[in-house]
């Protein structure tokens, strides 16, 4: 199926994004999350072309086949949207709809956000948009859990998680896969509450691991990493107190292009927080919202965990959008 897709370097400016590219038409960038690849999107791309769009699934800078700088700043949110923006206009395209999972999605809704004139649509997976709170994520995160593990803060001390997670690649994947997918939380995987733990202590490595990730799925993505490595990828997380302090603005931005949400029913994000279910609303800094569609049987993987019907709540959209334009 892959063989299919074009291959495509987009040369930024100091920054080379690769994408896998189908199809003819209005542009769909598809932006994939932690620890991922555009490979993630393999059951969405042909169909949504198939609709007559030109999809570009794209590796993250850190990621695959894009570049990888070694500084954390370079992995700032503003970078991010750059990168959005700079294969835009590379493509000379008026706009894209942007598609966004896990980090992905805050990757597309703050593009959204800051650059409406761009952003044709913004479809987010797993993760709704927010706005910035009072204190940055990260130092709510540290207040939250100073006296127990978090993979967050965790993330923060350069280094560390990345040696961890490249002692073996294979084994590190398979167990954060498993970790929050739905087979996990039914499971009851959780990381360790010591705070000295590393990532992976108490997580499950399973024997066969669930059929929505194939031996083969899992071989790409471990050759993926023995190329890329962690550090880029957990780069991102290390810039959440400087995005807080480098987009004020997004304090008080709502999302004003049409937006629709996508979410596992059992992903582990959706009690983020205690008491609080982060998928209850998560229109209600959209202007133009089109819904929600919760997929009860998917955790956090959500467009590989449940493809046919991510796909068609992606589909549904997106003709929802032509049909109100004719």
């Amino acid at each position: 199926m892959i063989s299919e897709f074009k291959n495509k370097t987009f040369k930024l400016k100091n920054i080379n994004i690769y994408a896998a590219e189908y199809g003819e038409g209005p542009l769909v960038i598809m932006v994939h999350g932690w620890p991922e690849s555009w490979y993630s999107w393999r059951h969405q791309i042909k169909p949504v072309a198939n609709l007559g769009y030109k999809v570009l699934a794209i590796d993250v800078r850190g990621y695959g086949q894009s570049s990888k700088p070694h500084e954390v700043e370079k992995y700032d949110m503003l970078s991010l949207v750059g990168d959005i923006i700079g294969i835009i206009n590379e493509e000379n395209a008026q706009n894209a709809i942007l598609i966004g999972h896990d980090w992905g999605a805050p990757i597309c809704w703050t593009t959204a956000a800051l650059h409406p004139e761009k952003i044709r649509a913004v479809i987010g997976l797993s993760v709704p948009h927010a706005r910035r709170g009072d204190i940055s994520n990260s130092e709510l995160w540290r207040q939250i859990y100073k006296d127990n593990f978090f993979y967050q803060t965790y993330f923060e001390k350069e280094g560390v998680a990345e040696e961890e997670l490249e002692r073996d690649i294979g084994i590190s994947l398979r167990k954060i896969y498993y970790w929050i997918s739905a087979e996990g939380h039914d499971a009851k995987v959780r990381t360790n509450f010591d705070k000295d733990s590393e990532l992976l202590d108490g997580l499950v490595d399973p024997k066969p691991f669930p059929d929505w990730l194939s031996n083969e799925d899992l071989g790409f993505y471990i050759n993926e990493f023995k190329n890329s490595g962690f550090r880029g990828p957990i780069n991102r997380y290390r810039n959440q107190d400087r995005d807080w302090e480098n987009i004020p603005e997004l304090s008080d931005l709502k999302i004003e292009v049409p937006s629709f949400f996508i979410g596992g029913g059992k992903d582990s994000i959706r009690k983020f927080m205690k008491g609080y279910d982060f998928y209850e609303n998560p229109g209600k800094h959209c202007n133009d919202f089109y819904g929600k569609l919760i997929i009860d049987k998917a955790g956090h993987w959500v467009q590989q965990e449940a493809p046919s019907e991510t796909t068609r709540g992606i589909t549904d959209f997106l003709k929802k959008l032509e049909e109100k334009n004719k």
